[in-house]
Parts: C-alpha cells; sequence; structure tokens
C-alpha cells in the first residue's frame, strides 16, 4: 500500500499547467516543474507519470475547461445570435485583457509540438471540431429565429467564426490594439446577418 499524497492536487496541476503555458513544454524542464509546485521528482513523477504524461494530464484538463466554456455560452441563455455575438466578443475582450498575451494553451501547445506530438495534434482536432460543431449548431438556431441569413451555409459560417477566434488570439499575441481586435470580432459578426 502506497503513502498518502502530502500535497493539493488540484493546486500541484495548476503550478504545472501555469510553467508549462508559460515557457512551453519543450522550454519546460523538470527542475522547472519541481521548483513551481515544491514537488521532489519521486512525487511528481509518482503521482502523475513522466513530463510527457503529465503535460498531456493537464493539456485534457484545458481542454475540458474550454470546451464547457464554449458550450456554456453558445447554449446558455439569449438569442443564438447574442450567444455567438458574446462568445466571439468575449474573447477579443479575453485576449486583449490579458497584459502577458499568452494566447491559448491548445494553441500553444498544437504550434509547438504538432509535427513531433501526434497526440497532441489528435488533441487539437478533436477540440476544434467539437468548437466548430457548436458554432454550426448555433448558427442554425440563428438561422430559424431569423438572425442570421438564412440562405447561408451553416457549416461555413462556423468555419468563419472559429477561423476569426484563431485569428483574434494570433493577433492579439502580436500585441495588436484592443479597439482592432474587438473590430476583427464585430466585422466577422456582421456577416453573418
Amino acid at each position: 500500500m502506497g503513502r498518502p499524497r502530502n500535497f493539493d492536487e488540484k493546486q500541484v496541476l495548476e503550478s504545472v499547467r501555469e510553467q508549462f503555458w508559460n515557457q512551453g513544454y519543450g522550454a519546460t524542464s523538470l527542475q522547472d516543474l519541481t521548483d513551481a509546485t515544491g514537488l521532489g521528482k519521486g512525487s511528481l513523477y509518482g503521482a502523475f507519470g513522466d513530463k510527457r504524461q503529465l503535460f498531456l494530464h493537464v493539456l485534457d484538463s484545458y481542454r475540458a475547461e474550454q470546451l464547457d466554456g464554449v458550450r456554456a455560452v453558445l447554449t446558455g441563455p439569449g438569442t443564438a445570435l447574442e450567444r455567438l455575438t458574446s462568445l466571439v466578443e468575449g474573447v477579443a475582450d479575453g485576449f486583449a485583457g490579458d497584459p502577458r498575451r499568452r494566447g491559448c494553451l491548445m494553441v500553444n501547445s498544437t504550434s509547438e509540438l504538432h509535427s513531433s506530438e501526434p497526440d497532441v495534434a489528435s488533441r487539437a482536432r478533436t477540440t476544434y471540431q467539437t468548437v466548430e460543431d457548436l458554432l454550426i449548431a448555433c448558427v442554425r438556431e440563428a438561422q430559424q429565429d431569423g438572425s442570421v441569413k438564412p440562405d447561408a451555409d451553416p457549416q461555413e459560417l462556423g468555419r468563419l467564426l472559429l477561423a476569426v477566434i484563431q485569428g483574434i488570439e494570433f493577433l492579439a499575441k502580436t500585441d495588436m490594439d484592443d479597439a482592432a481586435l474587438l473590430q476583427i470580432a464585430r466585422s466577422a459578426l456582421k456577416a453573418l446577418v
């Protein structure tokens, strides 16, 4: 029988997430992880596996949180167009309001690891397919209530909004003006009506 853990697993994973998010996977050393968590190598790896397993665990947790957030906005209260507006403008506001402009952990990780870590690329594809599906469903709902062009292809509009959201994130990392990020969001939303 193993010894009981003497640490808060949630806090440890949050510290690890911040380390990977701030530095990236490749630049984060085992020493960085032990410094960030206060745990020794044996405790850290004994609880979570090696660096790769720990990273994938953190990434999966982040993905779930992000998808829950998108789902909550796109299926929550208000009209479908209001929910789409809330999501797209919320992304622009969120990235503009982040003084570090570090972007999305999923996007950063995919950019860094897509060619060397197929599991990361696969997780990203699955995540963005889910977001796309949620956007398409919300666009269809907006078409049914007459607030979005009825003759438009909902898949094309959903993909456009996904691309706009990801583009806003990238442009925020270039320190683009906050007002410009919001203008991009609003221009994309105008294309719907």
